[in-house]
């Protein structure tokens, strides 16, 4: 479903992904993890299309990026990191013009409005202006447009940040009822995350891959038997160490 081969991005002289290769398939749950800093939302900007690499390529569902990127685009459902969205709009609004935009219009768009509406557990903020939303509804409302195309595949940039303990078991539980049907690909730096939903991890530090398997393996690295230590072991540079 999700391919990435080789994927390297350069901002002048700082290189800021070196060489990110993974396969994720569909019923997966992949956590993209890393530090501050180290790659993840330039890698998924350039997964998603709207970040050129400057070399190397990711297929979604057999389309290349590089050489079709609008295709990829409706192959994919993207939530990214402070996601933006039509403040003085309402819910319905906002995702019936979601839905135009994806070729949903009329019956149609009314009804796959309403399905993704349920879906996100949306109905009692429907007819509230985004602008009046707490930051859990808006971040559902957001993570609404990204799915009411019903995409193979969905990449979601920190989901859950930000959110308070009840609101994030809400997100989870939603990742979870889709995760069937799907590849998945949530881009985090938070352990709890990984551990709570992800059947596979992927460690990114200093642009490059550095650890991927299942969060039950990749705890074995550790002397602890934690994620969290494997992580410091894998991502903590040298510099770090030493003003530790």
């Amino acid at each position: 479903m999700l391919e990435v081969d080789d994927l390297r991005k350069h901002f002048g002289s700082i290189e800021a992904v070196r060489g990110v290769s993974f396969r994720a398939e569909k019923g997966e749950v992949l956590g993209f993890l890393g530090p501050n800093g180290a790659g993840k939302t330039t890698t998924m900007r350039m997964i998603t299309g709207f970040l050129p690499p400057s070399s190397g390529t990711a297929r979604v569902c057999g389309q290349d990026v590089t050489t079709d990127p609008v295709a990829v685009k409706r192959q994919l459902g993207y939530l990214p990191e402070n996601a933006p969205a039509y403040d003085s709009m309402t819910v319905t609004d906002f995702l019936r013009f979601t839905a135009s935009i994806r070729g949903f219009r009329g019956k149609t768009g009314r009804e796959r409005t309403d399905k993704t509406i349920d879906t996100c557990r949306l109905d009692k903020v429907r007819h509230q202006a985004i602008a009046t939303l707490s930051k859990g509804y808006r971040q559902r409302t957001c993570f609404a447009q990204a799915v009411l195309h019903d995409p193979p595949v969905l990449i979601m940039d920190e989901p859950t940040d930000g959110l308070d303990p009840n609101q994030k078991h809400l997100v989870r539980e939603m990742i979870r009822e889709m995760a069937t049907e799907k590849t998945i690909i949530i881009s985090t730096h938070i352990l709890e995350e990984v551990e709570a939903i992800c059947t596979r991890c992927v460690i990114i530090s200093s642009g490059q891959i550095v650890a991927n398997g299942t969060p039950a393996e990749l705890k074995t690295m550790s002397p602890s038997g934690t994620l969290a230590e494997t992580f410091r072991m894998l991502t903590l540079g040298k510099e770090d160490e030493n003003h530790g």
